[in-house]
């Protein structure tokens, strides 16, 4: 009897080290005889991205997110690829990219969706050069475009073929330069014109001295002239479908807190600034600051996304199919659809 007693007592001193997950700290000592039940926390990183996609997150990166059951942690990376390679990992299961590249990776069979649109159109189309008025104006011009293969180019693309201008013949897109070093030569006059997404875009006017830069169209009104619905997105919320499937109370605690950072960010430019240098995004606060009006930073569930979405994925299909995995993608695609 002794021996039994012996073997209980040790099983139960070494079955935390064999249970899976995170306790919650356990209730004061029961009673005798009472059954201490403890609660699992999920631990949960939310991957952001440096530079202006993440400007609007600022304000979850210094709240947090109100999700009982969650450790929810936060990390910035670089680069959209290395999100993307996160994705196709299965380390990362929620974070944020342009909404073609989850497109391509969905189309390989890894199950993610949009969960929302949280960044449209801030693209600008700048010039020091007197002779450009207007987008016809832009025939034999030689064009820095930020984003290759990205947003930027495709959208940029559709509208210069509605004005009758063929981008691979009639203006030359260079896209050699990184967007702070488009914004450089700009201030420095080695360009004389751009298409920009902000901040850079605020850097490049704030920066310049003597001739001020131009905006000769309204990037975001000649995509609609061009055929486009609304905006078109820019920054896309991603999720895991089969995480977002199986958490739907921490989905819900995520979308609400994205969408009171980017009220907040809207409403309070300068403060967000502050928090963009603090959190490190690459960027300094008084030129966040000063975009944040023109940025564009935006909460748009799915219902409400889809068409804008889906009128900019056609555009891909229009000219790299490849880019969005060759067709649009089914309704599994968009979460909660």
């Amino acid at each position: 009897m002794k021996k039994v007693l012996f073997v209980a007592a040790v099983m139960l001193a070494v079955w935390p080290l064999f249970a899976g997950g995170r306790k919650a700290d356990a209730p004061k000592a029961a009673e005798a005889g009472e059954t201490v039940k403890t609660a699992e926390i999920a631990e949960v990183t939310v991957y952001g991205l440096k530079g202006p996609s993440g400007i609007g997150m600022v304000k979850m990166f210094e709240d947090g997110i109100d999700a009982p059951g969650y450790n929810v942690t936060f990390q910035t990376l670089a680069q959209a690829d290395l999100m993307a390679a996160q994705f196709i990992s299965g380390e990362a299961k929620v974070g944020i990219l342009p909404p073609n590249v989850p497109a391509k990776i969905a189309s390989t069979g890894k199950n993610l969706q949009i969960a929302a649109v949280v960044g449209t159109g801030m693209l600008s189309l700048l010039t020091g050069d007197p002779a450009v008025t207007n987008i016809e104006d832009l025939l034999g011009k030689h064009i820095a475009v930020a984003g290759q293969g990205a947003v930027p180019e495709f959208v940029f693309r559709k509208i210069l073929a509605a004005h009758g201008l063929s981008p691979d013949t009639d203006v030359t897109l260079d896209f050699s330069l990184a967007y702070p070093e488009i914004a450089q030569s700009l201030i420095a006059g080695r360009i004389e014109t751009a298409l920009l997404p902000e901040p850079f875009a605020t850097m490049a006017r704030n920066g310049r001295s003597g001739d001020p830069l131009r905006e000769p169209a309204d990037i975001q009104a000649e995509w609609v002239k061009a055929g486009g619905e609304a905006n078109y997105p820019m920054t896309a919320l991603v999720v895991d479908g089969t995480f977002a499937t199986n958490n739907p109370a921490f989905m819900k605690a995520l979308l609400a807190a994205y969408q009171k950072s980017l009220e907040w960010v809207r409403a309070n430019p300068a403060e967000a600034g502050t928090l963009a240098e603090k959190h490190e995004l690459g960027l300094r606060a008084p030129i966040v600051a000063a975009s944040i009006p023109r940025s564009n930073f935006v909460y748009a569930g799915v219902p409400e996304a889809r068409p804008s979405i889906e009128a900019l994925f056609r555009v891909f299909l229009e000219y790299a199919p490849a880019s969005i995995g060759g067709k649009l993608p089914g309704p599994a695609f968009y979460y909660g659809q």
